[in-house]
């Protein structure tokens, strides 16, 4: 071939090519010739009104993969054996899985299964937790004997048996009081009687009836203590009727809000020291997931004509306001609330998911305003609930620090039991909302019809 061929075919070939060019330019997409307002957007997290077999497959997932990974039996921690409750020694365990059954955690995947068995009718849920806090409830008396004789960490139930922080006490008391709501045998209140004894009579207070801890700094408020304690006592007040539980778990939400609530932010500190004069403001997720969480938890069992119900509800409108400004466009919170450049994380964004839906639902909130949040959240959560049901993107457990570097770089993991009740609550949760609201697509965007 010859340069003038070369030449000849290289001038067709161009020729050809501003034909095709010119044609794409006739047919291409403009405002004259395209509803550009209806092309697709490009969203990280689907954008979608999910159904309700969506949200119900997620929790099924979820639920399939608990089942099998905790089970409930004791055994002999040197055979592997099932030992029967009435042939508890010092050898006995709960057979191994891969998560703790008497953990605040745990307490809250109790309350997240009774709340799916409840919304979707299915018994297996709700099986799920009456199985392990029977167990507990009929071995109370045995391996409580054994560790009056053998005080021994490695006993059980050494946290239902003697508690020793609210971490012991409050998730684990307000789901064996739902339990006992949900058909759960009545000797399960020896566990709760317990646990309730703790919270009013032998937890560290401040002066003023606050609920403490005396780390990391002596008189030391944890933001994360009023979940630990006040859906407890309002669960109590509910069973019993006897209103100095309410009037506790009101005064505690009050007292931890006038000294841990950013009027300016509209969300919470994680942790308040009575010695600090200056207090570094660390605005903590999953902290902020237990605050609200706790109030919607309150309100649901407190009288309506208690004389602190006005302001707890007004306090949750403040928080759900200020949360909702820290949204980010793929639907989850951040590890830090207002630092965008901290991870974002699963658990903490499955409680806000739940907490609003649920104050939705009760109409104590505007639904149109925040029910798109929801969706959307829900959304990213679903996309962190795995093919085998575990939850990803979970901080770890966390204590409580006053420097960035800690909360940044806490890690996550599919074993971070704090993931998987919150998940439960959300999904069971947005379930009822789809059901009780019209929600439709108008001009590409998620609305609420009345």
């Amino acid at each position: 071939m010859n340069i003038s061929d070369t030449i000849r075919i290289t001038v067709i070939g161009a020729f050809f090519l501003f034909l095709h060019v010119d044609g794409l330019a006739q047919h291409k997409a403009t405002d004259a010739t395209a509803p550009l307002h209806a092309l697709q957007p490009d969203y990280p997290v689907p954008y979608k009104i999910p159904s309700v077999a969506d949200i119900s497959f997620q929790i099924e997932k979820v639920y399939q993969y608990l089942q099998a990974v905790t089970p409930a039996q004791l055994v002999n921690k040197q055979t592997g054996n099932e030992v029967a409750v009435t042939a508890v020694d010092t050898n006995t365990i709960f057979k191994p899985g891969d998560f703790r059954l008497t953990s605040y955690e745990w307490g809250v995947t109790y309350a997240g299964m009774l709340a799916a068995g409840k919304t979707t009718g299915d018994k297996k849920y709700t099986a799920y937790t009456l199985d392990r806090l029977q167990l507990m409830a009929d071995a109370f008396p045995y391996l409580k004997g054994l560790y009056q004789k053998y005080p021994l960490k490695t006993n059980p139930l050494r946290s239902v048996i003697e508690p020793l922080a609210l971490d012991d006490a409050g998730a684990m008391c307000a789901a064996v009081i739902q339990a006992v709501q949900n058909g759960g045998n009545k000797n399960l209140t020896q566990l709760s009687n317990n646990f309730l004894d703790f919270i009013s009579s032998k937890q560290f207070r401040l002066r003023d009836g606050t609920l403490a801890r005396k780390r990391p700094q002596p008189n030391t408020l944890w933001l994360d203590d009023l979940f630990m304690s006040v859906p407890a006592l309002a669960q109590a007040g509910k069973l019993t009727g006897n209103p100095k539980y309410f009037d506790d778990a009101a005064k505690q939400v009050i007292q931890f809000s006038q000294r841990m609530f950013n009027k300016e932010k509209n969300v919470y500190m994680h942790g308040w020291v009575e010695s600090m004069v200056v207090h570094p403001q660390f605005h903590w997720a999953r902290a902020n997931g237990w605050a609200v969480m706790t109030m919607v938890e309150l309100l649901d069992a407190l009288p309506a004509s208690h004389p602190s119900r006005k302001k707890i509800l007004e306090q949750l409108k403040l928080h759900i306001k200020g949360l909702a400004a820290y949204q980010s466009d793929k639907g989850f919170w951040h590890q830090l609330l207002d630092k965008n450049d901290s991870y974002l994380e699963t658990s903490a964004t499955a409680i806000y998911c739940y907490a609003i839906a649920k104050a939705i639902n009760h109409q104590w909130i505007d639904a149109k305003a925040y029910t798109p949040m929801c969706l959307l959240a829900w959304s990213a959560v679903a996309t962190k609930i795995s093919n085998n049901g575990q939850v990803e993107g979970v901080c770890v457990g966390t204590g409580m620090a006053f420097d960035p570097a800690f909360y940044y770089y806490r890690p996550t993991n599919v074993y971070a039991a704090h993931g998987y009740g919150p998940v439960l609550l959300a999904g069971a949760e947005m379930i009822n909302l789809i059901k009780s609201h019209k929600i439709v697509f108008d001009d590409s965007a998620i609305q609420l019809r009345d």
